[in-house]
């Protein structure tokens, strides 16, 4: 007997040791597809105005559609709006309905808002169906990085963490490149095309394990973990740990939020979220080829903007890479440095240049016009690409961290507890940065394009302040591991390996 009961642990230890090698990881991948093609969405959306703002502000365009300064800066921004609206919504969706269905559910305005853009004969449909396509990317952005967190091991949750960020920039791609190509209107239609493939795609996959546990459903988690890691996974560990730690976090009161594990991750993941959109990077994107017309660089403004999409999708992969690798803080670091030199150096050279204001728009149209017809020659300071480059490494340096990091540790550091209800939080706080930015953006520009590039470069110093002193390293941590640093941790750095919940859990049923 002593002997079976023996063999039993002896086998039993290496069983444990090689779960880890019969992850299977394709139906993982699939079910993280399924959710990023809402990001791709939002990608899109986002910076729908940069082909279609010169066309809509053109000679050629129905008088009834015809915008003026203040009405682009409208258009342009309502959409962060709408992004903040759906954030709040995303509080309460995310645990009433939890994150599959908060997901699935932002297709609904999506697809409303591109009919209304592609239809429109007013410039109030086209105000709607911006905002509305706004409340369906900020619902994704406060859902879909929890989810893919949640559904992730840790092995490889830093890379599947970046794939929202991988597809919304493949998004922007996608719409700069169809730009030249595709009249405004049929824009707005190719648009909805995704929301509709990601509604049939999740409804084949599972809801995530942790949703499912906190309801009770422990049968369907044990399911949902199979499914997602493998016939040969035995899920029974991974759900224990994540047993205990809705055990420990269950049933929080508001009094409670001011203990560190609750207000810290909080507090960093807003941070995160509001320097993130002070970077500039909203106003950047949306109005690219307004900033390249009146920059006046020798490249067309539309190719000039597929191209820095095309640097931009290249960066968030090489980011996407080095996530588990380098760690999130020494990409922080390298994002911020590459933004503040491109954020300098457009400041300078754009305060050497004058910056026409609105009145002029159609003369730089015109000159524009010229160099692409070949039909005109121009001096070299109508003729500098420097602008371009400056902007290709300002976008290749927030795709390399501040883009996706921001993204995976906002899903990574929130407690469980308020996960849904804080993500709402950030998203929201994001979008009215946004906003706020993205309609001042045009005021700035009556007076300069230096005068943003220079906040800008202020914030990227921030940026790089910000993450030295406040933000931990979370490469290669279980969930529960990070909640049980801000619960017991003593510094903003991770150091050594902190006693984690899994493990806890992994003796517990070793010795069961």
């Amino acid at each position: 007997m002593s002997s079976t009961t023996d063999m039993t642990k002896d086998e039993a230890t290496p069983l444990l040791r090689r779960r880890p090698d019969k992850v299977r990881n394709s139906k993982l991948f699939l079910a993280v597809f399924s959710a990023v093609l809402g990001n791709f969405n939002f990608g899109y959306s986002l910076v729908y105005p940069s082909p279609v703002l010169p066309v809509l502000q053109g000679p050629d365009i129905d008088p009834r559609l015809k915008m003026n300064m203040t009405e682009a800066a409208w258009f342009g921004s309502i959409y962060a709006v709408g992004a903040a609206v759906g954030g709040l919504g995303a509080m309460l969706l995310n645990d009433m309905i939890g994150r599959k269905m908060s997901i699935m559910t932002s297709a609904v305005p999506s697809s409303i808002g591109y009919m209304l853009m592609g239809g429109a004969f007013n410039l109030p449909m086209l105000y709607v169906g911006r905002f509305l396509t706004g409340l369906a990317g900020g619902m994704t952005a406060a859902s879909i990085p929890v989810y893919i967190s949640e559904i992730s091991h840790k092995a490889v949750r830093g890379a599947l963490g970046s794939c929202p960020q991988v597809t919304a920039v493949f998004g922007s791609l996608t719409l700069y490149v169809l730009g030249p190509f595709v009249s405004w209107r049929w824009l707005a239609i190719a648009g909805g095309v995704p929301a509709v493939l990601m509604v049939v795609l999740l409804s084949f996959m599972p809801s995530s394990p942790r949703r499912l546990l906190s309801l009770g459903r422990e049968r369907k988690a044990e399911d949902a973990l199979r499914w997602l890691r493998g016939p040969d996974y035995d899920p029974r560990p991974e759900l224990s740990g994540i047993q205990h730690s809705i055990r420990v976090q269950s049933q929080v009161s508001w009094s409670e939020f001011g203990k560190p594990e609750y207000y810290k991750p909080i507090l960093i993941s807003v941070g995160m979220r509001f320097l993130q959109q002070m970077t500039g990077i909203t106003p950047v994107l949306i109005y690219l080829e307004t900033i390249f017309i009146k920059s006046k660089v020798s490249l067309s403004p539309k190719y000039g903007a597929a191209l820095v999409g095309v640097v931009r999708l290249f960066s968030v992969l090489l980011a996407a890479s080095l996530m588990d690798k380098a760690g999130r803080k020494a990409l922080l670091y390298t994002s911020s440095m590459l933004m503040f030199l491109s954020s300098l150096t457009l400041t300078i050279t754009s305060h050497t240049t004058p910056c026409p204001g609105s009145q002029n728009l159609t003369v730089l149209n015109n000159v524009h016009n010229a160099v692409v017809n070949g039909t005109a020659v121009l001096g070299q300071s109508d003729t500098s690409i420097l602008p371009v480059i400056s902007t290709m490494v300002f976008i290749f340096g927030y795709a390399m961290g501040w883009g996706p990091i921001t993204w995976l540790l906002m899903s990574e550091v929130l407690p469980l507890v308020a996960r849904g209800k804080a993500s709402g939080l950030c998203v929201t706080v994001s979008w009215l940065t946004a906003f706020a930015l993205s309609y001042a953006f045009n005021l700035m520009l009556e007076i300069g394009l230096y005068v943003p590039y220079l906040l800008f470069t202020v914030v990227c110093v921030l940026c790089l302040l910000f993450t030295a002193v406040c933000i931990p390293e979370t490469r290669r941590r279980s969930l529960e591991e990070i909640e049980n640093y801000f619960r017991t941790g003593r510094t903003f750095t991770i150091t050594s390996r902190s006693p984690s919940l899994l493990e806890s859990t992994e003796r517990h049923t070793n010795t069961r």
